[in-house]
């Protein structure tokens, strides 16, 4: 079997990277990821840096254009700065509606985008390392276990029942992902999941807060917090 795997050079997509590679073998494995016009080209770096230390073929694409009049806060282009709290105190924020850091129907797109690449490419599952956390509170709502269910049954009839997705996390939090992670001697180390760019993460944005408590659950400090 050929794997896809949906790589952005973060925790999450990197250990979901290197279990695609443990189980199948790094022959058998693509990656592909996406730039979608953030304000920093450090998941790109990262995600190029992990596939080449797991040796597997690699495609990278800009589909910024689509998000164009997106004011996500993310984005190079936003006029919104990014949250530096928890999610749990932004969603006090929004009410239930996704945080300001929700790009606008992300993993749809890239799960579709890789479900044309996949058929290209003769593989027959796509991974993604959507969580439980992230899902939580509605923050990010295209990590949830029912639109994975969803997309899952959209690509597995849109393919001709050739391809069908898989996040092995969606039920997990961030803490089960990095417990995973180090048994796989994952190089978090090459990783970066902080929403600036700068040379160190910033710790204070939502995804540095989840990262840095993840790492501490395990007993563990993370290596680019050192």
């Amino acid at each position: 079997m050929r794997v896809l795997v949906l790589v952005s050079g973060g925790l999450d997509s990197t250990t979901c990277l290197a279990m695609a590679v443990n189980k199948y073998g790094s022959e058998n494995v693509s990656a592909l990821s996406m730039f979608y016009g953030q304000k920093h080209d450090k998941e790109l770096q990262s995600a190029r840096a992990v596939t080449d230390y797991y040796g597997v073929d690699y495609t990278e694409l800009d589909l910024s254009i689509i998000f164009k009049d997106s004011n996500c806060s993310l984005l190079s282009h936003s006029t919104e700065e990014i949250p530096e709290e928890s999610y749990a105190k932004q969603l006090e924020k929004t009410g239930g509606t996704p945080v300001s850091t929700y790009v606008p129907f992300r993993n749809g797109l890239f799960l579709a985008t890789a479900a044309s690449i996949a058929l290209s490419k003769e593989c027959s599952l796509i991974y993604y390392g959507a969580h439980s956390d992230d899902a939580a509170g509605n923050a990010y709502p295209d990590c949830s276990d029912s639109f994975n269910k969803s997309m899952n049954d959209a690509i597995y009839i849109g393919s001709g029942n050739q391809v069908k997705i898989e996040a092995p996390f969606v039920n997990l939090t961030k803490k089960d992902i990095v417990k995973m992670g180090l048994e796989l001697n994952v190089p978090y180390e090459l990783t970066w999941s902080c929403y600036e760019g700068h040379d160190k993460p910033c710790g204070v944005c939502g995804t540095c807060i989840d990262r840095i408590k993840a790492f501490e659950a395990n007993g563990v400090r993370d290596p680019l917090m050192k």
